[in-house]
């Protein structure tokens, strides 16, 4: 019988369909399905960085924990032996099986409660921590219902796209800064932990990723959210333009006159023409002395200064 080599018989298994397949290049994991890419499904399998997460969460063992996306259990299994329970929100029923079999006769299987649906439909239930290997899609949907969530959470520790966790901490002059900065800053302490490859996950996405916490301010900002972003959102439409640029647009002038309007109709006042919303917004920016400033280049505290300036005048945004 003639010898075989062993890189020849492992070439004849591959192909009949025998032996360990890649799941590198396989768009099938080792729990035998195919990935959802309208979900967003990367695995994470890399222990190290699984550890290194739990680690950063800094669990307690009363912590109820909630988990977004646990895919097949690799990151729910060292949540489940630190905390005292864990909630698994998962949109895949596929996913949901999966935990249910991997964890439901093990005596974790006690403390893990799956939730199958939405996250960003749902409402989420209580919980002291949240930690996740966040879809890419929902990144930022998932990020303000945290933050706005009640009552508030100790932390949360994130994993996103890169880009998006460079943007979460970036600041004033930085070229990442923009919007989101500015809007998850008012909300929160956000800090960058770690970047991840791609790697150490299966399949691996297009994109390298970072981890980041998030720790929601004590006592919560004042300042009603939606006028705060509204302010932001024109002052970032054009971030490389001063202030004054910016709030001499027409459609600016036209939706603060249409704010002013709302406004006047709930406390019974007569509401003043658009002209008059020119000049009281121009007054507004001359107050704060930022007319000649470039919106990239502005702090919270100085946008918070420019919304009490307009607020002052009767001009609203949301």
């Amino acid at each position: 019988m003639p010898k075989v080599s062993f890189s020849k018989k492992k070439k004849e298994e591959k192909r009949k369909g025998k032996g360990k397949q890649d799941q590198g290049d396989d768009p099938k994991g080792h729990h035998g399905f195919v990935f959802n890419k309208m979900f967003g499904q990367h695995i994470l399998r890399n222990p190290l960085v699984i550890n290194a997460i739990v680690e950063k969460a800094a669990l307690k063992s009363t912590d109820v924990v909630l988990e977004i996306g646990p895919g097949t259990g690799n990151l729910t299994e060292k949540l489940l032996q630190s905390a005292k329970k864990v909630i698994a929100m998962e949109i895949d029923e596929r996913m949901v099986q999966e935990l249910q079999k991997r964890f439901g006769s093990t005596p974790l299987g006690s403390k893990l409660e799956v939730i199958q649906g939405n996250c960003i439909k749902k409402e989420l239930p209580f919980f002291n921590v949240c930690v996740a290997n966040v879809p890419y899609a929902i990144s930022s949907a998932l990020t303000f219902k945290l933050l706005q969530h009640r009552p508030q959470f100790r932390c949360a520790v994130l994993m996103f796209q890169r880009e998006f966790a460079l943007r979460l901490v970036a600041k004033a002059c930085s070229p990442m800064y923009c919007r989101l900065s500015t809007n998850t800053q008012l909300l929160s302490r956000v800090d960058h932990l770690m970047k991840i490859s791609k790697n150490s996950f299966k399949p691996p996405p297009k994109v390298e990723s970072s981890v980041v916490r998030l720790e929601p301010k004590r006592p919560a900002p004042t300042v009603p959210f939606e006028e705060w972003d509204g302010l932001i959102k024109i002052c970032f439409n054009r971030p490389n333009k001063t202030l004054g640029g910016n709030f001499h647009v027409k459609a600016v002038l036209k939706r603060l006159a249409e704010g002013h309007e709302r406004y006047a109709r709930t406390t019974g006042q007569e509401p003043v023409p658009l002209s008059r919303v020119k000049e009281l917004s121009e007054e507004a920016l001359a107050e704060t002395g930022l007319v000649q400033r470039r919106t990239k280049t502005l702090e919270e505290a100085e946008f918070l200064t420019l919304l009490n300036a307009f607020h002052r005048r009767d001009l609203y945004f949301a």
